[in-house]
């Protein structure tokens, strides 16, 4: 009988000896103990000892019984398949025999064994485990009953979605219900485990939770004064979920939850309150939040701004006595890992920039992030900023009050939370707030020099978001002394103040654009100086600062004494910094900014830059073929590549995305200038390797920088464009819009060059487009690229394309009525025109359409204007005078007036 097994004493202390080393602080320890674990994962009943040390060695210490069992979790998760069957009926065996362990620690750890084995056979290959774990429930014992209950809640967790699948013959079906007979037991551990469970299946709208969904709110409702923190907890985030999927059945109620989630949000125990707080940001998403939240505002708001202080915890977490550290090197666990955006081309747009509506703003309420990611204060204000988006500036009435007494307080503490206020409404009543403004600016410049650095920081925050009115303002009244005094504040001895007023200045820069250039030399000295100042994490923030700046005042920054103050001290990092070095990603994308700003500016300094780039791709590219895991014939534990792909593989290939960017950023500023640099390197070579690699961001960028070579030095691509323009063709997959929307924008760029040799080519790409402009829930950026390239292909080879005016000349209007005359879109319009004179028919049903996108022009090319009025009269004279003016009625006034003095049609 296998379960007769026993362990070998000499064996036995092996392995505790190891278990204890393990638990040494000492890195070389930590190894050394990693290699023998590795080696005894030979023998297949390692495993045994294992379990045994976790259910049958009570003489050892906790700890070392629940390390054996974590290990052990680890053997299961890696190479549960290559368990002998004895050995994995031997854990199963002990882990049901020992759930109900006297000892909180291991009870735990048997049920993280339990659910991950279950995970490994998704549960199908241990059919006893759920019935078991469910009659225990029912043991009198407490402790079986609690170690049961622990194993479930964390199966449920895990595997939610096959508990309710065919595979199982549907189980929930019975433990829904048996979980909600515990919402009432005498043990708070107990019941919190009931909701816990339950709550896993609210989200998936799981049906046998639907078909009691009555009585298991009912059962909600009696646990809402529970004693225990830990089940209020559970009741509001199962409220929450609630709102979300089954807003229906709360609704009659939800006068009473309202008046509940208030209460919850002020609980003593701060868990409680932030799980209460999510409820506003739920209920802000749902279409009934101002119906029914209207009423309750008196008593929500100040609850809300109450939620917004500091409390003393995150005050000692955040060191908010410590004014000046600016000497303190950074702790570098604290830097978090920065994520590359990788270029996406997009087109200008009337009266703005470019895609402002698709990408999230980055300056949510995130002032202070270091601190437990996600508490009350930012729950508070996530939800007071949601509010005043769905209340707008009937939430004044609420608020305003309130700040006066606030912002004007004595107490740092307290004048802090109003700012924050004052910054959580600033997107959502901004209407309401601007006759405040010219009194509130002047007093939060002021508060900038606050001698308590979280005030100065939270000011740079708050000032940040009214940026856009400070700019509409005349300059010399607020953005002047704004700037200066945030200027200073980049240079404060507190470095929280310093990233604060660098996130801060990048947003002003974005907002503020050319009205910066008369100040460019005091921000570019403010910002040069900051260099030779700033900690590492504050380091990364800065090149971002500097890359925004580059990009908001654009050629203004190409002056020679500005390079000279500029360029010196971004050289002499890239030289620091080694080709591995994660900070090359900020310093990269920040140099990619600024090359494209200075455009011949940036020439003696392209050609190390370039080289880097180069030989950055190159490597990464050729890392990437030495660590595929081809060792596949080795003991799959052996090959560390295979069990943790993930940390392997990403790192390494963000080198080659940032350099492919810089790369794109260097062709689109020196233009003709690269041409030399692209003569002498191999990089169209790599192109072709980083346009087929499996990572979407890859191709991404590789396809962005094929667009910007292919108009900086057309006669190094041309020869390679028979083997690119397949790949560019398999790229159109809507799915990845970035991937597609570049290549997209490359195969355009690419039909310019080539002119009427584009044409064998337009077979690979002509449909796919034409089903993208088609389709519904296309973002605007990659409707209007699509429509330019349509009409680019169109331009060069009309024959071949015109056939299909019919079939995308309506979403093509639409979409390219919106965007700025320019080079683009000129070549477009060139395109439509040059097809509707190939076939005019295919235009005819919507040509009220095409009028509309030819009165969208400000002031077209003389030539492209005689093509409009050519289109416009032929048609008029086509349908007779009669049919025109009963088909221009149609217009709205604007269009037929914009015709009419225009082309006299």
């Amino acid at each position: 009988m296998e379960c007769q097994w026993k362990p070998d004493e000499q064996g036995l202390q092996q392995i505790l000896q190891l278990l204890k080393e393990s638990q040494s602080p000492d890195t070389s320890t930590q190894r050394s103990v990693q290699q023998k674990l590795e080696q005894l994962n030979q023998y297949p009943d390692f495993n045994n000892y294992l379990i045994f040390v976790l259910t049958k060695l009570k003489t050892e210490d906790e700890p070392t019984r629940s390390l054996s069992g974590l290990i052990l979790k680890n053997n299961v998760k890696s190479h549960y398949q290559n368990f002998p069957n004895g050995v994995s009926d031997f854990i199963k065996n002990e882990c049901l025999q020992n759930i109900g362990d006297s000892s909180p620690l291991i009870r735990a750890t048997v049920g993280i064994l339990i659910t991950t084995i279950a995970s490994k056979g998704e549960l199908q290959n241990w059919p006893e485990l759920l019935p078991k774990l469910c009659l225990l429930l029912d043991s009198e014992d407490y402790n079986t009953c609690e170690g049961a209950f622990g194993a479930l809640q964390k199966i449920c967790e895990d595997s939610a979605e096959i508990l309710d699948s065919d595979m199982l013959d549907r189980p929930l079906n019975v433990m829904i219900p048996k979980f909600l007979q515990f919402f009432k037991h005498n043990s708070p551990k107990i019941r919190s485990h009931a909701i816990a469970c339950v709550n896993q299946f609210i989200i998936s709208r799981t049906q046998a939770l639907m078909l009691h969904i009555d009585p298991f709110i009912e059962n909600l409702f009696a646990l809402a004064g529970d004693e225990e923190p830990e089940v209020r907890k559970n009741v509001c985030r199962a409220l929450v979920m609630l709102l979300e999927v089954r807003l229906d059945r709360l609704l009659p109620h939800m006068h009473n939850i309202i008046e509940y989630m208030l209460q919850r949000t002020q609980d003593q125990d701060e868990n409680v309150a932030l799980e209460a707080c999510e409820f506003w940001l739920t209920l802000a998403e749902q279409p009934v939040c101002k119906e029914v939240l209207s009423g309750h505002l008196p008593k929500l708001i100040p609850v809300l701004v109450n939620g917004m202080k500091y409390s003393e915890i995150d005050i000692i977490l955040l060191k908010g006595d410590v004014e000046e550290d600016e000497a303190i090197p950074d702790n570098e666990q604290d830097i978090r890992p920065r994520f590359h955006r990788s270029r996406t081309v997009a087109q200008q747009h009337e009266g703005g920039d470019s895609i402002e509506e698709e990408e999230d703003d980055e300056d949510d309420l995130d002032d202070d992030e270091t601190i437990s990611d996600w508490n009350l204060r930012k729950c508070s204000a996530a939800a007071l900023d949601v509010l005043a988006n769905v209340f707008r500036d009937d939430l004044l009435l609420h608020i305003l009050p309130l700040l006066k007494e606030l912002l004007f307080h004595q107490e740092w503490l307290i004048k802090e939370s109003g700012i924050l206020v004052l910054g959580a409404i600033a997107e959502g009543c901004m209407q309401g707030m601007i006759p405040y403004l010219p009194e509130l600016i002047p007093h939060l410049v002021q508060c900038l020099s606050d001698k308590k650095a979280l005030v100065r920081s939270i000011t740079c925050w708050t000032l940040s978001r009214y940026a856009h009115w400070v700019v509409s303002q005349p300059p010399d009244i607020y953005l002047k002394p704004l700037m200066t005094e945030l200027l200073k504040r980049i240079l404060d001895s507190n470095k929280r103040v310093q990233e604060a007023a660098c996130s801060a200045f990048a947003t002003l820069e974005e907002e503020a654009c050319t009205e910066l250039v008369p100040y460019l030399a005091f921000i570019l000295d403010t910002l040069v100086f900051a260099f030779s100042k700033y900690q590492h994490k504050n380091l990364l923030i800065l090149y971002d600062a500097i890359g925004t700046l580059a990009d908001s005042v654009g050629h203004h920054l190409n002056k020679p004494e500005y390079i000279q103050m500029l360029m010196p001290p971004l050289i002499q990092k890239w030289n620091q910094l080694k080709d591995e070095d994660k900070d090359l990603f900020p310093l990269l994308e920040c140099l990619s900014s600024v090359a494209t700003a200075l455009q011949s500016g940036f020439l003696p300094y392209c050609e190390p830059v370039y080289q880097r780039c180069v030989n950055l791709v190159q490597k990464t590219l050729a890392q990437a073929v030495v660590r595929s895991p081809t060792n596949t014939h080795k003991p799959p534990h052996l090959s560390l590549h295979q069990s943790q792909p993930e940390f392997y593989e990403a790192p390494d290939k963000d080198f080659m995305i940032v350099a492919l960017d810089l790369l794109s950023g260097l062709a689109e500023g020196l233009g003709g200038n690269i041409e030399q640099l692209v003569a002498r390197s191999n990089i169209l070579t790599l192109m072709y390797q980083c346009m087929q690699d499996k990572m979407p961001e890859v191709r991404q960028s590789s396809f962005a920088l094929l667009g910007d070579l292919t108009k900086a030095c057309f006669q190094h691509v041309k020869p390679c464009i028979a083997n690119f323009m397949p790949i560019l063709g398999t790229n159109l997959n809507p799915e990845l819009i970035s991937v597609c929307n570049n290549a997209t924008w490359a195969i355009g760029e690419i039909s310019i060059q080539m002119g009427s040799e584009m044409q064998p080519y337009v077979p690979m790409v002509l449909q796919q487009l034409v089903e993208i402009i088609n389709r519904p829930n296309t973002p605007k950026t990659l409707l209007e690229n699509t429509a330019i390239t349509i009409g680019r292909l169109g331009y060069v080879c009309p024959q071949e394309v015109a056939p299909m005016l019919q079939q995308f000349i309506r979403p093509w209007c639409t979409s390219l009525r919106n965007i700025r005359d320019n080079e683009e879109k000129d070549s477009a319009f060139r395109g439509i025109c040059t097809m509707i004179t190939v076939n005019p028919g295919g235009v005819v049903q919507d040509f009220i359409f095409f009028c509309d996108a030819v009165a969208s022009w400000m002031n077209p090319k003389d030539d492209l204007r005689e093509m409009f009025y050519k289109i416009l009269h032929g048609f008029k004279n086509q349908v007779g005078d009669e049919n025109w003016r009963r088909f221009s009625d149609q217009f709205p006034l604007a269009l037929k007036e914009r015709l009419a003095a225009f082309y006299g049609v």
